[in-house]
């Protein structure tokens, strides 16, 4: 009988580590734990599933319904008129149309979702960088650099990703009155704001209707716990944004599914706050383990996630996500890709439930030990 050699099975791993590379996601269909997609564990409850498992042959036989009747689904949602909304297929189609199509110069902080600047043309994307090491938003500074380059558009990600980092409420409004009289909307991305605390005194969805230069965008996937379901919104009182970007989206941009679940959203709202609440308290217990880490900076998260700066003694975080994975079983992401000083030394770490972040912390320690030991 032939074994199996320590080697080969360390040689399959790196394997299947380097396939998951370009998958962007599936990853259910994998044995690892995933910290590095951004989940909120508790939500939806399984009674919401059992009323799906009951409609599924009308969900699959039928075509699903058009963009008036989503706006008007996720206003029930949201508490929003319908006229203010327009629904994607994730958030990430809102962010193609607006960042490909609409905007003729757009600036973002960076580090940020990458998205924005990988959906535009070349050469349209002004990067501004964010203080560091600290990593907040020096909204005047922000603000001089949009009009000074005559953007049109400026995007913030609130909390941000990767840093899990919330832009004050109050910084947003001076934001807001900065940029007004310049053709310069503002873009808000609110995709992690229900995890931070008191989420709904942070967002600018209430005050959308008094400024036209302002558009929230939020992917439903993070909070509501529905990756595979695809649906993302823009909330704007700016009648001219919200008709152009419906202009860009074909008629069944949403499948049934999606509906369907739009239609049973709002009978579990309590629901959804208990299970961001659970978020935040696992998140926490999580920041509070990560401190105790020999050498990483852990910076203190508004989102679901953790950003970190590894210690100057480990290896990089390319090495510590593929160590992570082939050794430990355990799926992290780096941020090499981010525009930033000493991207490779950061990792993002996504919250999953209590006993999960405990063993990715005690396996994050023996990575760290074991480039050490080097």
């Amino acid at each position: 009988m032939s074994t199996i050699s320590a080697s080969d099975v360390r040689a399959t791993r790196d394997a299947e580590y380097e396939a998951l590379q370009s998958q962007h996601g599936g990853y259910w269909r994998h044995s690892f734990v995933d910290h590095a997609y951004l989940y909120n564990l508790y939500f939806p409850p399984e009674s919401l599933f059992e009323l799906f498992t009951g409609r599924i042959h009308d969900l699959v036989l039928n075509y699903p319904v058009a963009q008036n009747v989503l706006a008007d689904l996720v206003g029930t949602l949201i508490g929003q008129p319908a006229d203010r909304l327009v629904v994607g297929n994730g958030a990430a189609e809102i962010i193609k149309i607006l960042s490909g199509s609409l905007a003729s110069k757009l600036i973002v902080p960076v580090p940020s979702f990458n998205e924005y600047a990988n959906a535009a043309p070349e050469g349209s994307v002004i990067e501004f960088p964010l203080d560091t090491p600290s990593f907040e938003l020096d909204v005047d500074r922000f603000a001089a650099a949009a009009i000074s380059s005559g953007a049109d558009y400026a995007v913030i990600v609130s909390p941000n990703n990767p840093t899990s980092l919330l832009v004050p409420h109050d910084d947003l409004l001076r934001l807001l009155e900065l940029l007004k009289g310049h053709d310069c909307t503002l873009v808000v991305d609110e995709s992690f704001i229900d995890f931070a605390d008191a989420p709904y005194a942070q967002s600018l969805e209430g005050i959308v209707g008094e400024h036209r230069n302002l558009a929230v965008l939020k992917s439903m996937s993070k909070a509501y716990g529905i990756c595979g379901l695809r649906i993302g919104y823009l909330l704007s009182a700016n009648e001219e944004l919200i008709a152009n970007l419906r202009d860009g989206l074909h008629i069944w941009n949403v499948n049934g599914f999606a509906e369907e679940f739009l239609h049973l959203a709002p009978d579990y709202r309590q629901e959804f706050v208990e299970s961001c609440d659970s978020v935040r308290a696992d998140r926490d217990a999580f920041h509070d383990s990560l401190n105790a880490v020999p050498g990483l900076v852990v910076y203190k998260p508004d989102a679901n996630f953790i950003f970190c700066r590894l210690p100057d003694t480990s290896a990089s975080g390319p090495e510590i996500e593929r160590y992570m994975f082939v050794e430990e079983n355990i799926y992290i992401k780096h941020c090499g890709g981010k525009t930033m000083p000493d991207s490779c030394r950061h990792i993002r770490l996504a919250c999953r439930t209590q006993a999960e972040n405990l063993a990715l912390v005690e396996a994050l320690i023996r990575a760290i030990d074991t480039a050490v030991d080097r």
